[in-house]
């Protein structure tokens, strides 16, 4: 029996460089994924346990709205996986504008906060859940002139570990993983030697497994996946 059959998973940023790699792979666990992004559709993933909800996460208004079909449809969400997010950088600090300093916070830490807001009432009526999201290795070991994207990825993993520790009672499990530099099509397009990037299968892989009922007491981690990049 595949490792996910009977789960109900929202991925958010469904169908970006990871997110298709993970909607690819928890529809391979046996998952019914709904996936979310602005432009996300049907026919991205031409699957019959796939559906699309187009939505901005960056408003909370939009969010809401979307777990409430969301569960309308199916009737409880089993794991959130947020692979939603985006990166700036180039500027120190100090040279930093606020516009993007804002950007990086909706995308990777507001939009985290408003779709786990809107959930996790949900997951807790239901008596359990899995969240995880997929962070960065800067997180933990923050790079110069990356500072906007630092500090809302440090965030995010501050974010997730709270819910850990505020839902253990109702069998939610909240964790991170923390990726070096991943081969996506962005990055390649950035170039560098992908050589020794990381596989976004890989991370993918790790994902399922988190978001499994073989996970059940893994909460609260921050996971490192780095690749060669030690």
């Amino acid at each position: 029996m595949p490792i996910l059959d009977g789960t109900i998973a929202l991925i958010t940023g469904a169908k970006g460089g990871l997110g298709t790699s993970v909607t690819r792979a928890f529809l391979d666990a046996g998952a019914q994924v709904i996936g979310v992004s602005r432009s996300i559709q049907a026919a991205d993933f031409p699957h019959p346990a796939f559906t699309a909800l187009p939505a901005n996460l960056a408003d909370p208004a939009a969010v809401n709205a979307m777990v409430a079909d969301a569960i309308d449809r199916f009737g409880r969400i089993d794991a959130l996986v947020h692979v939603a997010g985006g990166f700036a950088g180039g500027k120190s600090l100090a040279e930093t504008d606020d516009a993007t300093l804002e950007q990086m916070l909706d995308l990777n830490l507001r939009s985290a906060f408003y779709i786990t807001r809107a959930l996790v009432p949900h997951m807790r009526r239901q008596g359990g859940g899995r969240i995880v999201a997929v962070a960065s290795r800067q997180a933990v070991d923050p790079m110069p002139g990356t500072g906007a994207y630092n500090i809302s990825k440090a965030a995010l993993v501050s974010l997730v570990r709270t819910l850990a520790l505020e839902n253990k009672d109702r069998g939610i499990t909240a964790n991170t993983v923390l990726p070096g530099t991943m081969d996506t099509p962005g990055n390649r397009a950035g170039g560098g030697d992908p050589s020794g990037w990381v596989d976004p299968a890989q991370v993918a892989a790790l994902l399922v497994h988190l978001a499994s009922s073989q996970a059940a007491q893994i909460s609260g981690a921050a996971i490192p996946i780095y690749g060669r990049q030690l």
